[in-house]
């Protein structure tokens, strides 16, 4: 006589592990531990746990894509072997290359941001009209607010995309501006001019 077959109950882990794959899938920009563990109801430990496991399931050279920590949060990215398949599909404006005048006001907006368009253009010596709408176009700077000032102007920030375009965690790990290479110097010159005001 055949015996019933016993169905092994889920694992619950393995079940956390499924919602956070969904809702990294679903979000627009990278989700910190605290902000899964809300969405799926559950503890941070756990949600840490059950990271540790879409990580496995999810690394390069075994998937498509790949979970990562960048930006402050966790969330998917294409395998590098697939993106050049994903850049032909969507082609990105932040994908595409930038220009000298855009890599030269991002980098003043990600070493001293919050900052307008007059900080920028008093930095580079040239207006910077076009390179910020450029920027806020790709998404990789985004305004926070304004100058305390009658009819102060805007401030502008990067945003999550640029650290993850740029694959960085945080600001923080932003290189030295007395690293910056030679190509760079009267910008970075600049920069420290700037920041040394500010500080004063």
């Amino acid at each position: 006589m055949d015996r019933p077959l016993r169905l092994i109950p889920p694992d619950p882990l393995d079940r956390l592990a499924r919602t956070l794959e969904a809702l990294l899938v679903v979000a627009s920009a990278p989700l910190s531990v605290e902000e899964l563990a809300a969405a799926a109801g559950d503890d941070a430990g756990r949600v840490e746990d059950a990271l540790r496991l879409v990580g496995e399931r999810f690394a390069e050279e075994r998937s498509g894509i790949v979970l990562e920590h960048v930006g402050g949060g966790w969330a998917f990215r294409a395998a590098r072997e697939e993106a050049a398949a994903c850049a032909r599909l969507f082609e990105r404006p932040a994908q595409r290359n930038l220009s000298q005048a855009a890599l030269e006001t991002l980098a003043i907006v990600a070493y001293l941001g919050p900052c307008s368009r007059p900080d920028i253009a008093r930095i580079r010596g040239v207006a910077a009209d076009s390179a910020v709408a450029n920027l806020l176009e790709r998404g990789l700077i985004a305004e926070a607010g304004r100058e305390n000032a009658p009819g102060g102007a805007v401030r502008y920030r990067t945003t999550p995309l640029f650290e993850r375009v740029f694959g960085l965690e945080s600001l923080s790990e932003l290189p030295r501006l007395d690293d910056v290479g030679a190509d760079a110097a009267e910008i970075r010159d600049r920069l420290h001019a700037v920041a040394e005001k500010r500080s004063a």
